[in-house]
């Protein structure tokens, strides 16, 4: 069996100390805030998430680029030169970066004809990217092939739950995904989106509540509505500086129902860019998304 490297985007919000122990090559994406570009590098070294979430909080606003051809090209091409294979996992094509790996691959191909790399379209963004990224590795460890590692993937990939709800509503107005209208009323009212990732990978509102303490707990009930045997889970939390309550969060989850671990993260510039603030998202493995 050809010995392979699993290859992600910056987009998956691991800690840089987890991708590192998981062995994944990571191409980052690009946030341009305040005059500057900065890579989406996962261990902040770029620009700082303190200083990322203290610029927006501060009304700054900030934009992003998906990761491009030639980055995958540059990231590839070592890799494949010591005679190993690729399974590419990829942020949701619905958002972003998993067209740019694939082109690059094409192109990699010509280059090194014996090689297989296998781009994947994770259909999941953040820390539900990194859960199913997590999940993969230890497959991989369990002695799976590239091809039986793709298929596990894609067999796989949408009971990564995504659950998730944002503080304030301008960001998805910002982002076209909520009317200005909508907006400007659901802040008057404090109605916080219960959100999720659908199956086709896109952002997707789901309910509305009055008030954070209830949008978390919304999350929270998610979990036994759809999650296969918590207490035997591994479960992940991103937060977009608001780590105090995503501790909190963890702690419910843990108590509610027994799950075993929860990693809790930064939500990276670039998908920050989009929700905002105080943005708070949970994934665990479950019934369906």
């Amino acid at each position: 069996m050809r010995e392979y490297v699993i290859m992600t985007d910056s987009c998956c919000d691991l800690t840089d100390h987890m991708a590192k122990e998981l062995e994944l090559t990571v191409v980052p994406l690009t946030v341009h805030i305040d005059g500057h570009d900065y890579p989406n590098l996962l261990d902040g070294s770029a620009i700082s998430f303190e200083d990322f979430y203290g610029k927006i909080r501060g009304g700054v606003l900030a934009t992003t680029s998906a990761a491009n051809v030639g980055q995958f090209q540059e990231a590839m091409r070592p890799i494949l030169a010591a005679g190993k294979d690729i399974v590419s996992i990829n942020f949701s094509r619905a958002l972003s970066t998993y067209q740019s790996a694939c082109i690059a691959a094409q192109d990699m191909k010509e280059e090194f004809p014996d090689a297989n790399i296998y781009v994947v379209d994770s259909l999941s963004a953040s820390l539900g990217q990194g859960l199913l990224l997590y999940l993969t590795v230890q497959k991989k460890r369990e002695g799976l092939s590239a091809q039986e590692l793709v298929q596990w993937v894609e067999d796989n990939k949408l009971h990564i739950d995504h659950w998730f709800t944002v503080d304030d509503l301008n960001y998805l107005k910002m982002g076209g995904r909520l009317s200005a209208g909508a907006a400007f009323f659901g802040s008057m009212l404090s109605i916080k989106p219960v959100m999720h990732t659908s199956d086709e990978g896109k952002l997707v509102p789901v309910s509305k509540v009055r008030g954070r303490k209830a949008s978390l707990k919304a999350l929270i009930d998610k979990i036994a509505e759809l999650g296969i045997e918590p207490s035997e889970q591994v479960m992940f939390i991103c937060h977009a500086d608001c780590e105090v309550e995503a501790r909190a969060v963890a702690e419910e989850m843990k108590a509610r129902y027994g799950v075993k671990e929860v990693y809790i993260n930064y939500i990276g510039p670039v998908i920050g860019s989009h929700t905002g603030p105080n943005t708070m998202g949970i994934f665990f493995v479950g019934t369906k998304r």
